[in-house]
């Protein structure tokens, strides 16, 4: 799938047949409420500390979480045998839910460091106990991770791989070996395709913002842009490329010294 993603307009390209996960797609597969903006996940710029953090999330001491922390690459993170051990042995039982949800999101749905949770996805679970919604954040690292994947021609997707399997589920059938699907993928045309969801019966689709037809995504390690009017048919509409000038300045990392900037 990778080799088909199109960084330039976070899409999938198959000929002229553009195809992409949507903010609506996901909120679905989620069983999220829907969106709202003033909601959804934005990273603050001023953060408490990882041990702050820990300590809200477990209840443990702060020689309890320092003690655990690890530096892994360019970020700091808690070992998931760490967590297990406590989740295991917590006497609180809401606290123990809570260990198991923040490891399923640092281990399946935003993986980094092997085996690892990453401060960034402490982050995120901290701010859902305040009503925000990880939808938009979900696509964005799905887009941010393809894209890596392209332009670097090489390394692994980064991301909730169940999720993005279900958004292409009809693209998929288990008795067609790899080869095989690079041969349809590369020659389909426009009458070959019908997308249909058949989880998903929106009535209104999240395509710009304000005076831009299109849609910054704020994530947990940066920002990516995606146009959702270049996948129309998904939705029994026309296709068309929208004015998409400033989309791929929209898409960032969390470090340097300019990104709060451009947030």
């Amino acid at each position: 799938m990778v080799q088909f993603w199109n960084p330039s307009y976070s899409c999938f390209t198959f000929g002229e047949i553009d195809l992409v996960p949507t903010l609506e797609e996901y909120t679905t597969l989620l069983h999220c409420p829907k969106i709202q903006g003033s909601k959804a996940y934005v990273r603050a710029a001023n953060l408490p500390t990882f041990v702050k953090k820990l300590m809200m999330i477990t209840g443990m001491s702060e020689q309890w979480a320092a003690a655990r922390i690890q530096q892994k690459g360019d970020g700091k993170c808690i070992p998931w045998a760490s967590l297990r051990d406590l989740m295991l042995a917590h006497p609180d039982v809401k606290k123990r839910v809570d260990v198991l949800a923040l490891s399923i999101y640092g281990l399946v749905i935003f993986p980094k460091a092997m085996g690892h949770i990453d401060e960034a996805v402490a982050d995120l679970f901290d701010r859902l106990g305040k009503q925000n919604t990880p939808v938009p954040a979900i696509l964005a690292e799905t887009f941010r991770s393809l894209s890596t994947c392209r332009r670097s021609g090489e390394g692994r997707f980064i991301g909730c791989a169940q999720l993005l399997l279900e958004a292409a589920a009809t693209l998929r059938r288990d008795d067609i070996i790899e080869e095989r699907w690079m041969e349809i993928l590369q020659n389909l045309r426009k009458e070959d395709v019908m997308w249909k969801a058949p989880w998903m019966a929106p009535n209104e689709v999240f395509y710009r913002c304000e005076s831009f037809d299109w849609v910054p995504l704020p994530g947990i390690w940066g920002v990516v842009g995606y146009a959702p009017l270049l996948v129309l048919r998904q939705y029994k509409a026309g296709q068309f490329i929208p004015t998409t000038q400033g989309l791929a300045q929209s898409d960032f990392s969390y470090n340097g010294d300019h990104y709060k900037k451009k947030m």
